[in-house]
């Protein structure tokens, strides 16, 4: 049943849309969705009656970002740091290599790897409520996403700055300043996004970052090291062992106990 689904998947006009659909959990990236979403949107690139693809969410948010306590297996520390590096550059990649038009339909807030993401969309279409959460000096960690290049450039250095620190950035803002493309009413999001698509595939108009691809893919390799360094770095592990028992996930808080309390050791490996 839909209702079952990480993904749902549904065509329009040629136009394939991809619905992040785990509300109870206000669409967090589990290891599965994020797997599956990498593995539709290549099916997209490679069906030829596929024009353009749009990603959104279901709920009240468009997503809660990574859910790292699901996403963090027990493994041996260089594999684990390896396993978050591959698993961070290939996230972000599916979005950079996605060969036709992609918009985001934007629902509601979008917190860390889904904000950072959404901006390597050619269009984001937004409603009012929308949002931009990205707090990885908060938690320990470093901007990832191609967002220490994409946020600065439309943003410019102060606000973008600003919001990498964890300020949250509004739909108003991010339409002044040129990051988002439209903010409609909530009723009115998909139809624009489907009307966003269809005009991009009709104008022929290259994607939004063809020009500064290497630099983008680049950009994406380095900070995947850094952000694997980060979370097997103490303050990260320590916030994530204490939210994870504060809730009740037992296992993933042993995880991060683990690591955090042999890091010692390992570190010299």
């Amino acid at each position: 049943m839909e209702d079952e689904k990480m993904l749902v998947v549904s065509d329009k006009n040629n136009v394939r849309t991809f619905r992040l659909n785990n509300p109870r959990k206000l669409n967090a990236f589990t290891t599965e969705m994020m797997a599956e979403l990498q593995e539709q949107l290549k099916k997209a690139a490679a069906d030829d009656s596929v024009q353009a693809s749009i990603v959104t969410g279901t709920g009240r948010y468009y997503s809660a970002g990574v859910d790292f306590g699901g996403a963090i297996k027990p493994m041996w520390p260089s594999d684990l740091k390896e396993f978050i590096r591959q698993s961070n550059y290939d996230l972000f990649d599916s979005f950079l290599s996605f060969p036709k038009p992609l918009i985001i339909a934007m629902n509601g807030p979008a917190v860390g790897a889904s904000a950072t993401s959404s901006r390597l969309a050619d269009a984001i279409v937004a409603v009012e409520i929308a949002s931009w959460n990205t707090p990885f000096a908060k938690l320990g960690l470093v901007p990832e996403g191609c967002s220490s290049y994409t946020f600065p450039k439309l943003l410019g250095k102060e606000l973008a700055g600003k919001t990498l620190t964890g300020r949250i950035l509004s739909s108003e803002e991010a339409l002044s300043t040129g990051f988002v493309d439209y903010v409609v009413a909530d009723d009115a999001l998909m139809q624009k996004a489907q009307q966003v698509a269809e005009e991009w595939v009709a104008s022929g108009k290259q994607k939004r970052w063809a020009d500064e691809m290497d630099t983008l893919k680049k950009t994406n390799e380095k900070e995947s090291i850094a952000l694997a360094n980060a979370i097997l770095d103490v303050p990260f592990m320590s916030r994530q062992m204490t939210n994870a028992w504060s809730k009740g996930k037992y296992a993933p808080a042993a995880v991060f106990a683990m690591l955090r309390f042999t890091r010692p050791l390992w570190s010299r490996l």
